[in-house]
């Protein structure tokens, strides 16, 4: 027996169907609400691990509270639902527009995200406590709990599927929220008029959930004006572009001739120096390369890194892994980018890979001249996992025996520990190992590790003089705007405020990094 049915002609009982059915749909929203809340905090703060525990941690407590509080209520139950249906739709459907607010125009965000935790958590924790009581009065309390239960988890499940495969990427956090309340709203409006034979005060609560639902809707249908006000707070330069894809918010932002990638509120470059990271980025692993013609780069999504290695006329293929097709769609489609990649990535000797890195690498079988690792920083395990040991063991395998590889390794000032982690880990992987550094005025201090196994370095000048000798040869090196022969010996001057000091290494078990770089990040907020 799956749920009771109850008569139809039985006028003085609910049809336990559609409690049943409420259940399913409630129990999506709460888990909508919890990812939302989550997701918001991540998208502000950072560091997605701290802010998911958190939500769901408090999420749960609350959700406790609730469920203790629904032992007041002791009469008029299905009154009690349908209005705790009508406050939860108002605070979860405006709770994205909130905690926009909370972050742009207060300083008092985490004291805001609590509160609307706690408000929709304890609603949430009313909801099935009541709406089991009011089904254990027409049924055994082992049907009860056993179809109430089965369709909460139901309901969960279907929260995270449709969240990160449907909700965020084609609507983004503030629809998203509005979608839920009305939800929520209508579950409300439902009950009301499948009931209303059962309810008292059935005009006014019809009254309170057309007029809610009316109010969620237009805040639905102008979420993207005030998405757009809120996100335009938040950045110095006008806003050219947004899109929300499955994996991140993209912006680009526009001041006089600067336009800038931020993703998820971290900037990636700007366009009027981003040549100073990407020319010692792709030249010093290129020119210390023995053979170009099989190139991997991984992330590098906006086409930059892609343009240096085509100058390279004996590049055969470049694959390029980024795992948001999203952002390769841009950085192959808009003019924005396809003029500061040169149109790079729709250049015949480039194909795209949208997938996971980490998955890429261990189940490709190329081998490579060059591997390039222009990532995100590690600021949560998804990217950590990304400059781990394990990680860098299967790129070994990958990388030809006099191959090179490099990756992009944080800055050396503002974040030290953390490069040289990556430095020790890499380490601990390749015989040889060579940091280096330059300045980019946008981000300041920045660092660059290149690893192999056979890199001929007998002394660092003899090294230095070799790439200032190769790079002079390069017909394209006269067009370059930062990288010149005699600048080459900067790079690899570390001072002692960025010198080397003693780091664990990255595993995947132990995520040192991850910590490292957020401990940094702390301390420069």
């Amino acid at each position: 027996m799956i749920f009771p049915l109850t008569s139809s002609r039985d006028n003085s009982r609910p049809d336990l169907r559609i409690l049943l059915a409420s259940v399913f749909i409630i129990a999506t929203c709460g888990i909508l609400y919890e990812l939302l809340l989550g997701s918001i905090s991540t998208y502000f703060l950072g560091s997605s691990i701290l802010q998911f525990s958190i939500t769901i941690g408090l999420f749960m407590f609350f959700m406790g509270v609730g469920s203790y509080l629904s032992r007041f209520i002791k009469e008029n139950l299905l009154e009690a639902f349908i209005y705790i249906e009508i406050i939860l739709s108002i605070v979860g459907g405006f709770s994205a527009l909130i905690l926009y607010a909370g972050f742009t125009l207060t300083e008092n965000y985490y004291l805001i995200v609590v509160f609307i935790i706690a408000l929709i958590g304890t609603f949430v924790g009313l909801e099935i406590p009541l709406i089991a009581r009011i089904i254990n009065q027409y049924s055994s309390i082992r049907e009860t709990m056993a179809n109430v239960l089965s369709f909460d988890y139901i309901g969960a499940l279907l929260a995270s599927l449709i969240f990160p495969l449907v909700l965020l990427p084609y609507y983004g956090v503030m629809k998203t929220a509005f979608i839920v309340g009305i939800i929520n709203c209508g579950v409300a409006i439902f009950n009301a008029i499948s009931f209303k034979h059962l309810i008292k005060k059935f005009q006014n609560i019809f009254i309170s959930s057309l007029v809610t639902i009316l109010i969620l809707l237009v805040g639905f249908i102008y979420s993207f004006r005030i998405n757009s006000f809120f996100e335009q707070l938040l950045y110095q330069d006008d806003i050219l572009l947004t899109r929300q894809s499955q994996y991140q918010r993209i912006i680009v932002t526009k001041w006089n001739q600067d336009f800038r990638l931020f993703l998820n509120g971290h900037l990636q470059f700007s366009s009027v120096d981003e040549y100073r990271y990407h020319e010692p980025f792709v030249h010093v692993p290129m020119l210390t390369a023995f053979n170009h013609e099989n190139i991997l780069v991984l992330g590098g999504g906006d086409g930059m890194a892609v343009r240096e290695i085509l100058k390279y006329p004996e590049v055969k293929k470049i694959d390029v892994v980024d795992l948001d097709p999203e952002m390769t769609k841009l950085a192959s489609e808009h003019f924005l980018f396809t003029n500061l990649n040169e149109n790079s990535l729709n250049n015949a000797k480039v194909k795209i890979h949208n997938e996971d890195a980490f998955n890429f690498i261990k189940k490709s079988s190329e081998i490579y001249s060059a591997i390039l690792i222009d990532l995100p920083d590690p600021n949560d395990t998804g990217l950590g996992k990304l400059y781990s040991k394990e990680f860098y063991q299967m790129l070994s395998k990958r990388l030809a025996l006099d191959g090179v590889m490099v990756t992009q390794a944080t800055s050396p000032y503002f974040a030290r520990n953390a490069f040289w982690c990556i430095v020790h880990t890499l380490q601990s992987v390749f015989p040889v190992v060579v940091p280096y550094t330059t300045y980019v005025p946008t981000f300041g201090q920045w660092g660059f590790v290149m690893a192999g196994n056979k890199i001929r370095i007998d002394s660092t000048d003899n090294y230095i003089k070799a790439l200032q000798t190769k790079l002079a040869e390069q017909k394209f090196h006269t067009g370059l705007k930062y990288v010149y022969p005699n600048l080459i010996p900067s790079l690899f001057i570390f001072d002692n405020d960025i010198n080397e000091i003693p780091t664990d290494t990255n595993t995947l078990n132990t995520q040192k990094l991850v910590n490292y770089y957020e401990t940094s990040a702390r301390e420069w907020q």
